[in-house]
């Protein structure tokens, strides 16, 4: 008897423990009741709700130390004036984290702007403004009053900006519309105006009699079309151009304009001038935009600021069923020194900021997650093993995810991992070193991404042993020049980086005579990144090495590209090098602060330790091996004329250069290069090598193991591994 009470006991204590740590359930439901309880019948109808009742259960000690919560969230939206926030007191454990869960996947929207009703976009009455409205579109066009919405007045436009503009921004049916601009995005030339010819470029003109022209001013061009005679140029008329590189963008409010002349006279400086040399193209492109007058498209916009109206151009034959007005200018989710939360099937969208932002983090994970329509970033990660998996981003104004954190001078490892996300239509604001995921510090992991449709970069990195692999990018550089897919650049210190059995296609924009779109670009002497295994397919220059070190090319497949591999000599010819008046190219000052010259730097990079005494401004170190580069039209293998005599210390062998039907015309071989042996076919016998679709649309690798093993020792790239696949959060791949 004694036994069984004892064991009775024993029985009701455990009970008792497990139910003091049980998990927390809690429940939100954007149409609930008020004054709800969390309860499955009496839910909260705001997220943060529940946040704050798990904060007091752990107050309170109803939530134990060891026991995890769960916020159900409804299907609904969930309409935020600020940020979501997340502290410390908000932290789970690895093994009992705090989960935030759409009970329907991107059917909980977390939005950051105002929904506006259809019925109260009415027809234009205003005279003035039918006036000033193309003819085309004056019954076209609809106008909706936001003086109730906007308790203040809307902020004007900047003189001059770079990426995200004055807020707020329209998006209709789930996706941004268009700014009332010139020429049309879907005109001819790609929607761009060009000039040729200019005024003033702007630079310091150190013996101007002018002091104003002494230093960096507005610059002016000619413009031959008398459009702009038509724009209203005391309301702001703002251009978007590429005033100088085909890599920097800005937008410029236009001063005044000369009909006389043809001149337009722009209202602030632009950093390198106004054609102030260009390499690249020999014209300038730019548009115009926040015009009314040139409001003449079905998806543009306009905004009256100080009338506080708002015009827009609907599609003619398609119901707007969601418009919203996005003003929120800060992250939708903004977690600091937080550990151990997760955010499963969420939708974050529809704000004049970024979407998430983590900073000082450990184990956050967002997974399932469309983070969409924002005016900036998608997610931003500062901390480690912080996890972004199986997400959607895209609509964005600038990045898609930026990944930081780690130690660079010690070496250590974040583990910060970007999974399995689908990234596209990103860099609509901010076109050129906005890309699909960015990542620096130290040991950051990017796999089995998704990444396309955007004008410059797709992953843009630098710093320490991070991972780039298994992923497929295309349609990215699609209107800049002398920028890549994969892009580092102008640091010895950038080492320890992998890119790996990526597959990159169709690459486009730039200057087709300079084939400046590359797949991997190693810019400016940066250094210490191993690009293995990876697919090539119509890509400008594959892969390019601009006078770095320690950059082993090995097992790389290059098809159907213009130039195979390019290496120059640019830190032996140009006068930048390690200079001190130059910041961004003192490339030893860069070293010295990473200690690199002592643990665990030495040991880690050894021939970076002793760059200093052995010939610093040489490219040397780049072993490139067993690499087969197929059809390749101007070369395959660009090597400088410093290079060549160089070729005694490269480590350059086993690569193989062929042309699969032999007597096709335009196919580039390599003459007696060191390392390189030239395989052709024939019309009827062609080299399997090579891509094909099947009648799913995905692509096919040809690569004859037989072949290949028996010329170079060639190991076979693990095709089928790359890109997106099915997991607990992706249940179905984009079409």
């Amino acid at each position: 008897m004694n036994v069984f009470r004892f064991f009775l006991t024993c029985l009701m204590v455990c009970c008792l423990t497990c139910r003091t740590q049980a998990d927390l359930n809690l429940y939100v439901k954007a149409d609930a009741a008020p004054g709800g309880d969390g309860s499955q019948a009496k839910p909260f109808r705001q997220i943060e709700q529940a946040r704050d009742a798990i904060r007091r259960s752990r107050q309170n000690g109803q939530l134990k130390v060891g026991a995890g919560a769960t916020v159900h969230i409804q299907p609904g939206v969930y309409q935020i004036s600020k940020s979501l926030e997340f502290n410390k007191t908000d932290s789970g454990t690895a093994e009992a984290p705090i989960v935030y869960r759409a009970t329907q996947q991107g059917q909980a929207l977390i939005q950051g702007g105002v929904s506006l009703d259809p019925a109260s976009f009415q027809p234009v009455t205003d005279a003035a403004i039918l006036e000033r409205l193309p003819a085309s579109a004056r019954d076209k066009v609809r106008v909706c009053d936001l003086s109730s919405i906007a308790a203040g007045s809307f902020a004007e436009l900047k003189r001059s900006y770079r990426g995200v503009p004055v807020g707020p921004w329209l998006y209709v049916n789930g996706a941004p519309m268009t700014l009332a601009r010139w020429p049309n995005a879907a005109a001819d030339h790609g929607g761009w105006a060009s000039f040729s010819k200019v005024v003033d470029k702007g630079l310091p003109d150190p013996k101007a009699e002018d002091p104003e022209k002494r230093k960096l001013h507005p610059g002016a061009f000619i413009f031959d079309d008398p459009r702009p005679a038509r724009w209203n140029l005391e309301d702001g008329v703002w251009l978007l151009g590429y005033w100088t590189h085909d890599w920097s963008d800005e937008v410029i409010r236009i001063a005044d304009y000369d009909a006389k002349q043809k001149t337009i006279r722009l209202a602030a400086p632009h950093n390198y001038g106004i054609m102030g040399g260009t390499w690249g193209s020999k014209s300038r492109r730019f548009f115009a935009l926040n015009v009314l007058e040139e409001l003449d498209a079905p998806g543009e916009w306009y905004l009256d600021r100080k009338q506080k109206q708002l015009y827009f151009y609907p599609e003619q034959n398609q119901q707007a069923t969601s418009i919203v007005l996005a003003t929120l200018t800060q992250p939708l989710l903004k977690l600091q020194d937080t550990q151990h939360v997760r955010f499963e099937n969420l939708n974050l969208e529809y704000g004049h900021s970024e979407g998430v932002s983590l900073k000082n983090t450990t184990g956050i994970e967002l997974a399932g997650c469309v983070v969409a329509n924002l005016a900036s970033g998608g997610i931003s990660v500062n901390g480690k093993q912080n996890t972004i998996r199986s997400c959607d981003l895209y609509h964005l104004g600038t990045r898609g995810i930026a990944l930081y954190g780690g130690d660079r001078k010690q070496l250590t490892r974040a583990d910060n991992r970007a999974i399995n996300n689908h990234i596209h239509h990103y860099g609509l604001f901010q076109r050129t070193y906005a890309p699909g995921i960015y990542a620096n510090g130290c040991g950051q992991i990017v796999q089995n991404n998704c990444i396309h449709d955007a004008p410059h970069n797709a992953v843009l990195y630098g710093g320490n042993e991070n991972l780039f692999e298994r992923n497929e990018i295309y349609r990215v550089v699609m209107e800049t020049g002398d920028s890549g897919a994969f892009y580092t650049g102008r640091d010895w210190t950038s080492q320890g980086n992998i890119l790996r059995h990526n597959f990159i296609h169709h690459l486009g924009g730039g200057d087709a005579e300079h084939v400046n779109t590359m797949g991997v670009y190693l810019d400016d002497c940066d250094s210490g990144d191993t690009v293995e295994g990876n697919v090539f397919y119509q890509t400008g220059r594959a892969i390019m090495i601009g006078g770095g070190r320690d950059n082993p090319i090995l097992n790389n497949l290059v098809l159907d590209c213009p130039i195979g591999l390019h290496v120059d000599s640019r830190g032996m010819t140009w006068k930048q090098w390690n200079n001190p008046n130059e910041p961004s190219w003192q490339l030893e000052k860069k070293a010295e602060a990473m200690n690199y010259q002592s643990p665990p730097w030495s040991k880690r990079y050894p021939h970076l330790a002793k760059i200093m005494q052995d010939s610093p401004r040489e490219p040397l170190y780049n072993p490139i091996l067993r690499n087969v580069f197929v059809n390749c039209s101007k070369e395959v293998a660009h090597l400088d004329g410093n290079v060549k005599k160089l070729l005694d210390k490269f480590d350059m062998d086993n690569n193989l250069a062929v042309n699969t039907r032999g007597t096709s015309p335009g196919i580039a071989m390599t003459n007696d290069l060191k390392g390189f042996t030239n395989l052709s076919g024939t019309s009827d016998k062609p080299i399997p090598l090579g891509l094909t679709e099947n009648s799913q649309g995905k692509w096919e690798l040809h690569q004859d193991p037989s072949l290949l093993t028996k010329e170079i020792g060639f190991e076979p790239i693990p095709f089928d591994k790359i890109g997106l696949y099915l997991d607990d959060y992706r249940r179905k791949l984009p079409e």
